[in-house]
């Protein structure tokens, strides 16, 4: 058995699909690694679920922004406004309601304690251990599996609060944690959430600074695999692994070899993916 690891899909099934051929890959014996936002700006959302749904058996996928957006709009906490066209095509599908519950059941992080890997959408904060980083994601995650999920996702739109504290508890608690899974890239030097930052952090920049970079982390030697960075974009390090080559922007789908020495495949946008 093999394990690939893949970037954010966004929608660009087709793009999946050739990626999984040149990876000669096979649900009954291989396994797929997804770091999240299997939807959103690329116009197959819908062939791109109904797809990873049918073979749910040889996948791992956390949930990202987009994926936890799409769940709002599917319990109508928030109206539908200047969304993709194909989120509407999920709301529309005759199964969405199957779709939606095999999404919400997804966890925010996963752990491969014999590979000592983390999959994660965005990252992880530096002052949580691994240990802590799972229980706090399961705190999430029981509440989108209960039906406190629309109150969740209704109150889970803010960028505050910035700074962690044990003792956060209700709503503030829980949005911290999802920004802190799904949005983080920047911190600032006091430690705090910088979630309006996407692009590149100069090295000159004494104020942002990516949060793997943070000298005092918490996650002794485990790799963490990561996303949602497109402009960081392919980025391979002893402990960190990002992959969202930015296939919906014109780029690439990347996938990563988890069982050797990380080898990489990619397959180009397939510009008909767009809308």
């Amino acid at each position: 058995m093999t394990t690939y690891a893949i970037g954010d899909i966004q929608g660009c099934y087709d793009s999946l699909c050739r990626l999984l051929e040149k990876l000669n890959f096979n649900p009954e014996n291989d396994c797929l690694w997804l770091t999240g936002d299997l939807v959103s700006r690329g116009e197959q959302s819908l062939q791109t679920l109904r797809f990873l749904k049918s073979i749910d058996q040889s996948i791992i996928t956390v949930l990202g922004n987009h994926d936890l957006h799409l769940l709002a709009l599917h319990f109508e906490v928030i109206s539908l406004d200047k969304d993709p066209y194909s989120l509407k095509e999920v709301l529309d599908a005759p199964d969405r309601q199957s779709l939606m519950q095999w999404l919400r059941f997804k966890p925010l992080a996963h752990y491969d304690k014999e590979k000592n890997y983390l999959l994660v959408h965005a990252g992880i904060f530096p002052d949580w251990s691994i240990e802590e980083s799972l229980q706090y994601s399961q705190e999430v995650e029981l509440l989108l599996k209960s039906d406190r999920c629309a109150d969740l996702l209704r109150n889970m739109y803010k960028n505050t609060p910035n700074f962690w504290s044990n003792d956060l508890v209700g709503y503030a608690r829980y949005r911290f944690i999802i920004n802190t899974l799904t949005r983080i890239r920047a911190m600032n030097n006091e430690n705090g959430l910088e979630l309006n930052h996407k692009g590149k952090i100069s090295k000159n920049n004494k104020y942002l600074s990516p949060w793997f970079e943070s000298k005092k982390h918490k996650w002794k030697e485990t790799r963490i695999i990561f996303g949602h960075w497109s402009a960081l974009g392919l980025m391979i390090k002893p402990q960190f692994v990002c992959l969202d080559t930015g296939c919906v922007w014109g780029r690439e789908l990347t996938a990563i070899e988890l069982d050797s020495k990380l080898n990489t495949i990619k397959v180009s946008q397939n510009k008909k993916n767009l809308i």
